[in-house]
C-alpha cells in the first residue's frame, strides 16, 4: 500500500509550518509599511526568496541522513538558510488594499482573533499586570504597528547576519520600516535543544497526516517515533482536511488556503529566580511531610514541567533522570490514564496542561477522553532561546540581569480554537482539569470539595486579574496511610510576556497576488491558481522562445526598479543608434532600448513578462546578477551566460545560452545549478552582487584573460574584489586582488550598495575613458573610469531617482 506523502512536496505551503526550518540561528524582523506600493515592490523581490514545504523537507532529510552517517555530528558542509514571511491583518489590508474580511468574521472564530490582534486579547489570556501590552516591546497596538514578520534562519551566525543585512537594505529601499528585530539562538554544549530553564523542549510536536511517514504497525503514529500522533494536516494548514470539531475547511477565506495563522511571543525568562523559587517550595514541602526524603529542587522542578531536564517523562523516570538514555529524553509514548489525580505528574504541570493526552477527564468520576479527541487543540511550535545562558559569574552576557527567554513561534488553523484555548482554557485556568472543586461525593481522604488544580506556574500569571492576590497550586500527595493530602503551593511569576503578533503565512501563490494588490492567487506564471494546491513548476532542460508566455496572462505593471540586472540583446546592440537590453527585476523582465547621443533617450520595447517565460531560468524567482561567458558571445548566433540567483537564501549559478534566430531568442539551459565553491575566485563570498568588467582588459578571443571587478555581500557589508578568468574549455578563475571596500572607489562615495551596472553604449571608447551608469535601490548616478594602470574613476553625474528612465517606469 502507498502511503501518500504528497504534502512533502509542496511549493505553495510555505516552510516552517510542516517542515520545521530546524536552524541554530534565527533572527524575527517586525516591519511596517510606509507606502503600500513601495511595500508591494519589497514583497515582489522577497518573494522569490522565501522558502517553500518542498526544499525544506528535502534539505531536513539530506541533513539528518548525512547527521547519522557522521555518527551523529552535523555536517558542516551542508548549510541553507531560510525566509518566511506572514501579515498581520492590518498588512494584509495594506498590500491588498481591500479588506480581507468584506463581511464580519465569524463571532468566536480564529478569524476574528486573527482580526482583533493579540493585543486586544491580551486580557483573556492571562496577559494583565506586568504582562499586559503596554509593556511589550513590539505589537502593543500603541507604538508603531506592525504589518509584516520576516523570519530568517540559517545554520551558521555568518549566514545569518549576511541575510539580514540583504534584507535590512531591500526594506530601507522600499520604506519598509523595521519596527524591531529579534534574534534568537539554540544554546550550546549540554543545554543543546533546552530552553533557559534547562529543560528539553519541542519534543512532543504532532506528526502530520501527508507529511510524517505513518508507522507500518501503528498507522496513527509516526514511523519511528512511538506515542507521536498523526494530526490532520489541517489543523495546521487552511483548507486542507482537518479534526470534525474544529472549524469547518470549506468556511475559511479563499486566500488563507494552503496558509497558516501565527502567533508570536517574546517570553522573558528571570532563571535564577525561577530555580530559587523551586528551591524555596521543596522547602515549604518538606515541612508538610508532602515529598520523600530524597526529593531535589530538580525533582520539584522536573514535576513543575512533567519532563526530567533530559526530556524523559516524570511518568516513567519518577526517582530520577537518565540523561545517558537519548530514547527517553524524546519519548513520546506514555499518557496519563493511570494518574487520574496527578499524584506522578501534577495536574497543573506545564506537560498536562498544554497537553493532556488521554489523561483529561470532564470530571474526577468520568472516564478519560480518547487522546485523538483533542487533534483539534494541537499546535505546531518553532520556538528559539534568545539571550545568552545564565552564569552567575559573569558580570555581562550571561549575568542575572542580561535578557534571556523564548522566542515563542506557533502554528495553527484556527487562533482561538487553538493557541488561545490552550492559553486560556488550560494553562491560565485554575479549574482546569475542570470540576474537581465539585460537590457530588468525593472518595475518602479527599477534602471536600477538592482543591482547584491551578494555573501553569512555569508560564502562566498566578495573580488573581482582580484581586491580585497570588492563586496557588494544588500538590497532591499521599500521607503514611495512603490518603490523598492537598498542600497549595503559591508561585510568582517568573516568565513575562514582552511582546506578541497574530499573524498570517500566506501560501505563496497569495503572495505572488498580494505583489500586484489583490488577495487573490497567482501561479507562477501569473495564471490564477484558483486555490489549488498545485505541484511545482517542471524543470524543462529543452528550449523555448524568449517571450512566450505559453497563453497564459503577463503580469501587471510595476516600477522595473530596484534593477537586479540588465543583459544586451545579442543582435541588437548599437544597432541603428539603438541598444537594447533585457532589464530583470524581482520575478520579472522587459525589454527596453537607449539611444546613442547626449540625452541617451531610453523606452519600453516590451512589457514585463515572468522569468519562467524563460527556459532557461525555469525554478529561479529573481535573478541576482548575469556574467556573460567572456569568448562565448556571438551576436547573431549562439551566446552563453553564467545566471547566479539564489534559493532559500544560498546562492547558486547556472550556465545557460541565448541564441539569436532572426529577431527571434531562443534560451537554453546547458548546465544546471551549482554552488559558488566551483569558482575559486569566489572563495569566502556570501553573495555575488554585480559584476563590472574592467572595460580595457575583455578578451572576446579568450587567448588572454578577461578581468572583472565583483562586488559581493558578504558578512553583512558589501566589498568588491578583482578577479580574472581565462578562455577556452575550463575558463578557469583567479582572484587577482583581495577584497577592499567600496569607499575605495570615488565615484560611488555615499553608497553602500550597488545593485547593478550598465555600460553607456556609445561611451566604451577603445582605450577609455570608459562611462557606466551606477544603480542603487530608487537611484542611479553616472561614473567615468579611465584606462591604464590604476583605472582611476570619478563621479560624472550625482544620484537621480530612477523614476527618469521612462523605459523603468
Amino acid at each position: 500500500m502507498t502511503t501518500d506523502l504528497s504534502l512533502r512536496d509542496s511549493v505553495e505551503i510555505q516552510g516552517d509550518i510542516l517542515a520545521g526550518f530546524k536552524k541554530d540561528n534565527v533572527s524575527v524582523l517586525f516591519l511596517k509599511f510606509e507606502d503600500a506600493a513601495r511595500a508591494r515592490d519589497w514583497l515582489r523581490r522577497l518573494t522569490p526568496q522565501i522558502s517553500t514545504t518542498r526544499e525544506v523537507a528535502e534539505f531536513n532529510e539530506r541533513f539528518s541522513e548525512a547527521r547519522q552517517a557522521s555518527g551523529g555530528d552535523d555536517p558542516k558542509s551542508l548549510t541553507a538558510t531560510w525566509l518566511g514571511v506572514s501579515f498581520t491583518y492590518e498588512g494584509l489590508r495594506m498590500l491588498a488594499t481591500t479588506d480581507p474580511f468584506p463581511t464580519a468574521p465569524p463571532v468566536g472564530s480564529g478569524l476574528e482573533a486573527f482580526k482583533d490582534g493579540s493585543a486586544q486579547r491580551a486580557s483573556a489570556l492571562g496577559d494583565t499586570g506586568d504582562n499586559r501590552p503596554e509593556n511589550w516591546l513590539f505589537g502593543n497596538g500603541k507604538n508603531q504597528p506592525v504589518h509584516a514578520v520576516l523570519k530568517i534562519s540559517a545554520d551558521t551566525e555568518r549566514d545569518l547576519q549576511s541575510a539580514i543585512e540583504a534584507q535590512r537594505i531591500a526594506a530601507a529601499e522600499c520604506r519598509v520600516l523595521i519596527v524591531y528585530q529579534q534574534n534568537a539562538q539554540t544554546l550550546l554544549g549540554s543545554r543543546r535543544g533546552k530552553e533557559h530553564f534547562g529543560f528539553k523542549d519541542g519534543i512532543s510536536e504532532p506528526g502530520v497526516i501527508g507529511f510524517d511517514r505513518p508507522n507500518p504497525n501503528k498507522p496513527d503514529e509516526v514511523d519511528g517515533h512511538p506515542g507521536t500522533r498523526l494530526i490532520p494536516a489541517g489543523e495546521f494548514v487552511c483548507g486542507l482536511d482537518n479534526d470534525r470539531f474544529s472549524f469547518p475547511r470549506d468556511q475559511y477565506p479563499e486566500w488563507s488556503r494552503n496558509g497558516s495563522f501565527q502567533v508570536i511571543r517574546r517570553l522573558a525568562q528571570d532563571v535564577p529566580g525561577w530555580w530559587s523559587q523551586v528551591a524555596v517550595k521543596l522547602e515549604e514541602l518538606r515541612r508538610a511531610k508532602a515529598v520523600p526524603e530524597h526529593a531535589t529542587t530538580e525533582w520539584l522542578a522536573a514535576r513543575m514541567v512533567g519532563r526530567w531536564r533530559s526530556g524523559a517523562p516524570v511518568c516513567k523516570y519518577q526517582d530520577r533522570d537518565v540523561p545517558n538514555n537519548p530514547t527517553a529524553a524524546k519519548d513520546n509514548d506514555f499518557d496519563f490514564r493511570d494518574d487520574p489525580e496527578g499524584l506522578v505528574t501534577p495536574l497543573w504541570s506545564h506537560l498536562r496542561k498544554t497537553e493532556p493526552r488521554a489523561g483529561l477527564q470532564e470530571a474526577p468520576d468520568k472516564p478519560p477522553f480518547p487522546a485523538k479527541d483533542l487533534n483539534g487543540r494541537r499546535i505546531m511550535r518553532r520556538g528559539t532561546p534568545y539571550g545568552a545562558p545564565f552564569d552567575p559569574a559573569s558580570e555581562g552576557p550571561g549575568g542575572p540581569d542580561d535578557p534571556r527567554g523564548l522566542l515563542f513561534i506557533c502554528y495553527q488553523a484556527d487562533i482561538q480554537r487553538q493557541f488561545e484555548f490552550i492559553q486560556a482554557d488550560w494553562m491560565d485556568q485554575r479549574n482546569f482539569p475542570p470540576n474537581r472543586d465539585s460537590q457530588e461525593e468525593i472518595p475518602p481522604g479527599h477534602a471536600k470539595p477538592r482543591p482547584v488544580p491551578g494555573r501553569d506556574p512555569v508560564t502562566q500569571n498566578c495573580l488573581d486579574p482582580e484581586t491580585r492576590e497570588n492563586t496557588p497550586v494544588d500538590f497532591e500527595s499521599r500521607d503514611a496511610a495512603g490518603l490523598i493530602e492537598h498542600t497549595p503551593l503559591s508561585f510568582a511569576q517568573f516568565v513575562r510576556t514582552t511582546g506578541s503578533v497574530y499573524a498570517f503565512m500566506p501560501s505563496l501563490s497569495i503572495l505572488r497576488g498580494l505583489c500586484e494588490g489583490r488577495l487573490t492567487p497567482v501561479g507562477q506564471n501569473g495564471t490564477q491558481t484558483g486555490g489549488q494546491t498545485g505541484g511545482q513548476t517542471g524543470g524543462q532542460t529543452g528550449t523555448q522562445t524568449w517571450g512566450q508566455t505559453g497563453g497564459q496572462p503577463k503580469p501587471q505593471p510595476v516600477k522595473a526598479y530596484p534593477c537586479d540586472e540588465f543583459i544586451r540583446v545579442p543582435d541588437q546592440y548599437r544597432k541603428n543608434g539603438q541598444s537594447q537590453y533585457w532589464a530583470f527585476h524581482g520575478d520579472r523582465c522587459r525589454v527596453i532600448s537607449i539611444a546613442d547621443g547626449d540625452a541617451h533617450t531610453d523606452r519600453r520595447v516590451e512589457d514585463d513578462t515572468w522569468l519562467t517565460s524563460w527556459t532557461c531560468l525555469q525554478g529561479i524567482g529573481r535573478v541576482d546578477c548575469v556574467l556573460p561567458v567572456p569568448d562565448q558571445q556571438d551576436p547573431a548566433g549562439k551566446s552563453w551566460y553564467w545566471v547566479f540567483h539564489s534559493t532559500s537564501g544560498r546562492q547558486q549559478y547556472r550556465l545557460v545560452s541565448i541564441t539569436c534566430n532572426g529577431g527571434r531568442y531562443t534560451t537554453a539551459l546547458e548546465r544546471s545549478d551549482r554552488d559558488l565553491t566551483y569558482w575559486g575566485s569566489l572563495s569566502g563570498v556570501g553573495q555575488v552582487d554585480c559584476w563590472l568588467p574592467v572595460p580595457d582588459q575583455q578578451d572576446p578571443t579568450g587567448r588572454t584573460k578577461s578581468w572583472y571587478w565583483v562586488f559581493h555581500t558578504t558578512g553583512g557589508r558589501q566589498q568588491y574584489r578583482l578577479v580574472s578568468i581565462a578562455g577556452g574549455s575550463g575558463h578557469t578563475d583567479v582572484r587577482e586582488r583581495t577584497d577592499r571596500e567600496l569607499s575605495q572607489w570615488t565615484s560611488l562615495n555615499g553608497l553602500s550598495r550597488v545593485d547593478c551596472f550598465l555600460p553607456v553604449p556609445d561611451r566604451q571608447p577603445v582605450g577609455g575613458p570608459f562611462e557606466s551608469w551606477v544603480f542603487s535601490g530608487q537611484s542611479y548616478r553616472r561614473i567615468s573610469i579611465a584606462g591604464g594602470s590604476g583605472h582611476p574613476d570619478r563621479l560624472v553625474d550625482g544620484d537621480r531617482t530612477c523614476d527618469n528612465w521612462a523605459s523603468l517606469g
